[in-house]
């Protein structure tokens, strides 16, 4: 059985590994965790456990590896799309993926791990740019204010939160939901936020989206 401890600050990214891992037999999440304090807790309680850690959190990655390793856990680091990690931390974790690993991936990725072996997804940020032609169409269907909501949703912002920081009805963000889910193809908010984070291109301009929403309301 490979015990799992997931550590991201993405709430969306949490939820979605976690649906993903819960499928598979051989697979148990023991702790979630979105800081430091909880991670350390659930690193202590869990010997032996696989670590998924994100790097968004922005954490101390060698010291979380030296604590994972004291008990006996394994760290898997889920990198940033497109992120360059220096040679001697690469060699020190069990494990490297990037946000846009495939769920079948992403699972074989641990029980390599759990198993023993190490496993590291490369990154070639030009060759994702290139062959992410389903983000590039994706990006180019949506509006400003739909990207705007795709922001939102891939912070975890509930349809009354998004309707305050846009300064309109919940019921209009439900209406733009059911547009944008035409465009993209997906049924809900959680495989919207998957999608998003998956599709480098499409991130980048949630991202952007993202910060033009921040500024205005500062």
């Amino acid at each position: 059985m490979n015990r799992i401890i997931l550590a991201d600050n993405q709430a969306i990214f949490r939820a979605g590994a976690a649906r993903v891992l819960a499928l598979e037999e051989d697979m148990r999440i023991v702790a979630q965790c979105e800081d430091l304090t909880r991670l350390s807790h659930a690193i202590d309680a869990n010997r032996k456990a696989i670590v998924l850690l994100s790097a968004s959190m922005q954490l101390d990655v060698r010291a979380v590896i030296a604590r994972a390793q004291a008990v006996g856990s394994r760290t898997i680091l889920v990198a940033e799309n497109g992120a360059e990690l220096v040679d001697d931390l690469v060699r020190a974790l069990d494990g490297v993926l990037f946000r846009n690993v495939p769920g079948v991936d992403l699972i074989d990725c641990i029980r390599r791990v759990g198993s023993g072996q190490r496993c590291v997804q490369h990154s070639n940020v030009t060759s994702i740019l290139a062959q992410d032609t389903v983000g590039a169409r994706v990006k180019d269907r949506l509006t400003p204010k739909e990207m705007q909501i795709v922001a939102l949703i891939t912070q975890g912002c509930k349809n009354r939160q998004i309707a305050e920081q846009l300064n309109t009805k919940e019921q209009v963000i439900k209406n733009y939901l059911r547009s944008i889910y035409d465009k993209t193809g997906v049924s809900d908010r959680l495989e919207l936020a998957l999608f998003t984070i998956h599709h480098r291109v499409l991130a980048e301009a949630a991202a952007r989206a993202s910060d033009l929403l921040q500024a205005k309301s500062a």
